[in-house]
This record gives C-alpha cells, sequence and structure tokens, in this order.
C-alpha cells in the first residue's frame, strides 16, 4: 500500500512522517492527525473539511488552494510553504498556526481568532483579512503590499519591520499597534498630511540661486 493510499484508507495518523508526495484535489476531510510532518508534499486544491490537527508541520510543502473549511488547528507549524489563494475562513474555533518564510499571496482570511499568530518572513501581498482578531501579531519581516484590512483588532501586533503596510484606522482598531516610520509616513500621505523631513525630493525647498 503506497503512502497516498494509507492517506486515504485510515482515519486518523500519530507521529507520522511524509515526504515527497504529490496529489493533487487529495481530499483529507475529517482525517484526525496528532503530531505528524509534511515535508515536501505537493498537495494543491487538497480538501481538509472537518480535519483535526495537533502539533502537525508542514515544510516546503505546495497546499496551494487548499480547501481548510471546518478544519481544526492545534499548534500547527508551515514552513516554507506555498500557500497561494487559500480560503482560510471558517477555520475551526481558535486555531492556534503559525507561517514563517511561506507564500501567502492572495489568501482570505475572514471573521477568525488569529490573536498572536506569527506570520514571519513571508510574502502577504494581496491578501484580505476581514474582521480578524491579529491582536499581539508578529508580522516580522513581511511583505503587505496591497494586502487590505477590513475590520480587524490590531491591538499590539507587530508591524515595525513589514513592508508594504497600509492599515486605515478608521476601519479597524489599531490601539498600540507598532508599524514603522514608513508606513506611519503613507498613512499619514493618504490623509493629505506631509510629514516634515520626509517630503518627497520634487516637494523640497529649492535653493535659491
Amino acid at each position: 500500500m503506497t503512502a497516498i493510499d494509507r492517506l486515504l484508507a485510515a482515519d486518523s495518523f500519530d507521529g507520522e512522517t511524509f515526504v515527497g508526495l504529490e496529489a493533487h484535489a487529495i481530499d483529507l476531510s475529517h482525517k484526525e492527525l496528532v503530531g505528524c510532518a509534511f515535508k515536501n508534499m505537493k498537495l494543491s486544491e487538497s480538501r481538509w473539511m472537518g480535519a483535526v490537527l495537533e502539533d502537525c508541520t508542514f515544510e516546503a510543502c505546495d497546499l496551494s488552494g487548499a480547501v481548510p473549511r471546518g478544519m481544526t488547528t492545534r499548534d500547527v507549524r508551515f514552513s516554507e510553504c506555498k500557500l497561494l489563494g487559500v480560503d482560510w475562513t471558517g477555520l475551526g474555533a481558535a486555531p492556534r498556526v503559525a507561517f514563517d518564510t511561506c507564500d501567502l499571496r492572495y489568501a482570505i482570511f475572514s471573521k477568525l481568532d488569529l490573536s498572536k499568530t506569527a506570520f514571519l518572513r513571508s510574502n502577504i501581498t494581496e491578501a484580505t483579512f476581514v474582521e480578524v482578531d491579529l491582536a499581539e501579531c508578529d508580522f516580522d519581516d513581511s511583505d503587505l503590499t496591497g494586502t487590505t484590512f477590513t475590520g480587524c483588532i490590531l491591538r499590539r501586533a507587530d508591524f515595525t519591520r513589514a513592508r508594504g503596510l497600509f492599515v486605515d484606522p478608521a476601519k479597524n482598531r489599531v490601539k498600540d499597534a507598532r508599524v514603522s516610520i514608513e508606513s506611519a509616513m503613507l498613512l499619514a500621505a493618504s490623509f493629505g498630511m506631509r510629514v516634515g523631513g520626509f517630503q518627497q525630493a520634487d516637494e523640497r525647498p529649492r535653493r535659491r540661486k
């Protein structure tokens, strides 16, 4: 029996490691995985509805277009994974996940409690966050260019080293969120303000001849 056959046949796995498998659109709904590791897997458009993952790791996996709706995640870590266009809406209650050096372009996060989640060194461009609790999240060294935040809680979130961040404080709760000078300048410019000492070259006073 192949590893793919085992994944499909069994309902639960404990401490298993799966390496280098390719299974496009595999249906892993309602599986229970505890302490499992997935490495160099190609699982694009895989389905995880109702699955339970606890203390699992995904390393260098392609999960683009995956369907995690209804998936319960407890201490699940994604490292160097490709997660393009994944709609994380509808994850199980109180998801605990972490992302490190992942490709999260075009991802959708809606109506989730992701407080204290780590989004480290990741490409999160053109993503969408709607009514997500991101309190105390860490976006260290991540690219948020073109990403939108609407109705989100950003209390004490750390965007100090994030790039491309723009957050409208009229549409989000931003108290005590930490941002870089560049992000603060972008926000000020969007409201028509000019930040002293940071004007563009063409805005600076010309020297008299």
